[in-house]
């Protein structure tokens, strides 16, 4: 059983086309509530019509799709019937930084079919004004329109085999604005912006209190006996094994995956010790591999190998 830290990014499609509210039925399950108190027989759940989700993000798709980072001058979003928004950062006024996801807003469209939902996410994100940082907007507008898209012959090589249409240079309407509140900054404060001079300080940061060797797991069995002894262990036990993720999920909802292989072998003996009950550990995924070779210039097989 593996323990995912977050509900999917995708729920809203699945609440859209079904009628439930996945998050709400969480908390009621968690309260005590059962699936047959909630109505959630799969006799009881159907799908009605088509849902798209879009996920706006400060990303640049023609730098290989590297996150922005800036202020927000402009920020409308549209509305209207069958069209859900899922709100992150976006407003007028606040400030995106390369710390934390890139996520805007969820733009959910839902439509009797599927053609008819394109057409809604194809008006909906023409109507979007965000001005002060570079959006994938055009991408996913090129993504909608495509034909491949529209009939449904696509796979996962989509956007490699097709880049040069979706990926190719487009007017970045917010250029004009940047240079103008540039020179306004220049022109009143003069070179010296605030916030640009000097380094911030260090910040000590408590460790916890953790002493000794880890206490075998899992992962000695598999060293010491084998495939067999594992299996033999897996069969044995009474109680359920868990799998957490939050070395990969959480790492890359929260932090972008950016942590490198020197913070997270910091942590991992502190891990080891606190959670050597669970049955594995998962901290790998191809967004870890990517950034990892992409963004920190870092060897994702020597991370493997120190892990």
């Amino acid at each position: 059983m593996e323990v995912n830290p977050r509900i999917q990014v995708e729920h809203t499609v699945t609440e859209e086309v079904t009628g439930v509210d996945l998050v709400a039925s969480q908390i009621e399950i968690a309260m005590g509530a059962s699936l047959e108190e909630l109505g959630l027989q799969q006799e009881n759940i159907g799908c009605i019509g088509s849902a798209i989700q879009c996920r706006i993000t400060t990303e640049d798709p023609e730098n290989g799709f590297v996150p922005d980072n800036g202020r927000i001058i402009t920020y409308r979003s549209p509305g209207g019937y069958g069209v859900r928004m899922d709100g992150g950062a976006g407003f007028s006024g606040s400030v995106i930084t390369p710390y934390f996801d890139s996520l805007l807003v969820k733009v959910s469209t839902r439509s009797a079919t599927f053609h008819r939902a394109v057409r809604k996410m194809l008006c909906v994100l023409s109507e979007f004004r965000i001005r002060g940082v570079k959006t994938n907007i055009p991408f996913l507008q090129r993504v909608m329109a495509h034909e491949d898209f529209i009939t449904g012959n696509v796979d996962t090589t989509f956007i490699d085999k097709e880049a040069s249409s979706l990926l190719s240079r487009y007017q970045d309407e917010s250029k004009a604005l940047k240079i103008l509140t540039y020179l306004s900054e220049v022109l009143v404060n003069g070179t010296d912006i605030a916030g640009l001079q000097g380094s911030p300080g260090p910040v000590p940061a408590p460790l916890p209190d953790v002493f000794g060797k880890p206490p075998p797991g899992y992962k000695q069995i598999l060293d010491e006996e084998g495939p067999e002894g594992l299996a033999a262990a897996v069969r044995a036990h009474q109680g359920l094994l868990l799998t957490d993720t939050t070395w990969r999920d959480a790492h890359q909802s929260l932090l972008m995956t950016r942590m490198r292989t020197s913070e997270l072998v910091t942590a991992a003996p502190i891990t080891a010790r606190h959670m050597s009950n669970l049955f594995s550990l998962e901290m790998w995924g191809g967004a870890t591999f990517d950034v990892a070779l992409r963004f920190l210039h870092e060897c994702p097989w020597k991370r493997l190998e120190l892990l």
